[in-house]
């Protein structure tokens, strides 16, 4: 499956940067669609047979093709942010270490059916994701899989290149490999922009080292993940002939393709990014396609239009089919806690069933809808944590947007829902978060905004869940 190490620049494609229109994505469906039909599958192996393998058929995997190295690499991606814990959640959300057994089962599973590629960070999981996924992944061939991390140096003291370079080499020994098949800087555009993307990556001369690393082989794509300034995606794309990225990140999903910007005016739509970034000929790895689990829980009249077309089919398999039908995507990643999660997103990458043009036109009519909701755009990535005052910032704003896709928020104690959302909240809000980490404990400090991809001003939002908890608490229960 994996060939050997080419690091042959690509040539720049010259395709249009237009907004697509309805012929444009009657195009990409077939393109997709005859990857699809036409790719061969990877070798499973690993793992136990179990009930719910014999359920899932393998061999059927959808792949797509990488053009400067010729990987075939699988249009799922595991996402390697959310592996679980010894208590059954996500190890992101508490002091729990990794389930490494499950961890196994779950890498094993999805070697078996056809998923090649890992991305991971030294900042995912607390910092334990690169280990965990070194010992799950070291059990199959090496030339069975391929590995993505990322140089995560967002703290100023790993700025120095001593420390970067320290970070870098870590990765490779908690990996146990000695080359990386996917290398990112890691989240350019954070913070201040340009400033903290020179400091973390030019001035300390790390771009150069990374790009040695690649001439030497030990990274075979150099790419990066983009969050935030859009100057800073910009200034390197326009470098392009000079660093010949193998690759780049971003965040594509089907309320971000056009709303991302309405959203958060300092968020890039979608369309752009993917658009500047097939013109180049440059590959796509997609994050985000459910926005850190939105796109699974949208509003509840969503969820019947959905299920009034496929019924059987999930919610979030609509997002999945809507960033796997771009042709320029070489895969898309799903941080998969649990098997079932695995198992459905392998239902709908096996193989990918192309969305058609009235599909793509329906989920963007879905997206309009969605943006009537006054929903907090967090995507529970706690880049914000920890919070100084112990707060539990990602729990809150989750919880505020369940309210309000279930219907249980409202303006006014005379509302007829009154009695039913006022308790559905708040029983769900200290059941959800401890009263030490609630709303009303944040002082404003402003310490977690600065490290949000999606630029909420979290003070502002606590301070509001904060009052409307309050309010809830003093208005009778008619």
């Amino acid at each position: 499956m994996k060939e050997t190490p080419n690091n042959t620049p690509k040539a720049d494609a010259t395709a249009s940067s237009a907004a697509m229109s309805r012929r444009d994505f009657l195009k990409v469906a077939g393109v997709a669609g005859a990857v699809t039909a036409g790719m061969a599958a990877c070798s499973p192996k690993g793992g136990g047979k179990s009930a719910a393998s014999e359920t899932l058929s393998t061999g059927s995997m959808t792949y797509r093709t990488n053009p400067g190295t010729g990987d075939k690499v699988s249009l799922l991606g595991f996402g390697c942010m959310r592996w679980p814990s010894v208590g059954g959640k996500s190890a992101r959300e508490g002091n729990e270490a990794i389930d490494q057994e499950m961890v196994n089962e779950l890498v094993d599973y999805a070697i078996a059916h056809g998923v090649n590629y890992f991305d991971t960070s030294p900042a995912y999981c607390q910092g334990a994701s690169e280990h965990a996924t070194g010992i799950a992944l070291s059990r199959h061939p090496r030339d069975k899989y391929f590995i993505a991390t990322k140089l995560s140096n967002f703290a100023p003291s790993t700025w120095s290149r001593e420390a970067s370079i320290a970070m870098y080499h870590n990765s490779l020994k908690e990996l146990q490999t000695d080359y990386l098949d996917y290398m990112l800087l890691h989240g350019i555009g954070m913070g201040d922009g340009m400033e903290e993307f020179e400091a973390r990556y030019m001035r300390n001369g790390i771009l150069d080292y990374l790009l040695e690393e690649r001439k030497a082989g030990r990274i075979r794509n150099l790419g990066f993940s983009y969050h935030g300034d859009i100057r800073v995606f910009d200034y390197l794309l326009s470098r392009h002939d000079e660093y010949k990225w193998d690759f780049v990140q971003i965040q594509l999903n089907y309320l971000d393709w056009k709303y991302a910007k309405e959203i958060n005016p300092r968020n890039t739509d979608a369309e752009y990014l993917y658009q500047e970034l097939a013109k180049r000929g440059i590959p796509a790895i997609i994050m985000e396609p459910l926005l850190g689990g939105r796109l699974s829980n949208v509003p509840d009249s969503i969820v019947a239009r959905l299920k009034e077309r496929e019924p059987e089919a999930s919610v979030a398999s609509w997002a999945f089919r809507f960033a796997g039908s771009f042709p320029d995507v070489l895969t898309v990643l799903s941080g998969m806690t649990r098997m079932e999660h695995l198992q459905d997103n392998l239902r709908t990458f096996s193989p990918l069933e192309p969305l058609t043009q009235e599909e793509f036109d329906f989920l963007q009519q879905m997206a309009t809808e969605m943006m009537r909701f006054d929903t907090i755009p967090c995507n529970d990535c706690k880049y914000c944590m920890p919070c100084p005052y112990g707060i539990d910032i990602p729990s809150l704003l989750l919880h505020y947007n369940k309210c309000l896709n279930e219907g249980n928020i409202v303006e006014s104690y005379r509302d007829e829902n009154y009695r039913k959302a006022r308790r559905a909240y708040l029983v769900g809000y200290d059941r959800s978060v401890p009263k030490l980490r609630q709303a009303d404990h944040c002082i404003g400090c402003n310490q977690c905004s600065p490290h949000c991809p999606q630029r909420i001003d979290i003070p502002a939002e606590l301070h509001r869940i904060a009052h409307y908890v309050e309010t809830l608490k003093r208005n009778p229960v008619l």
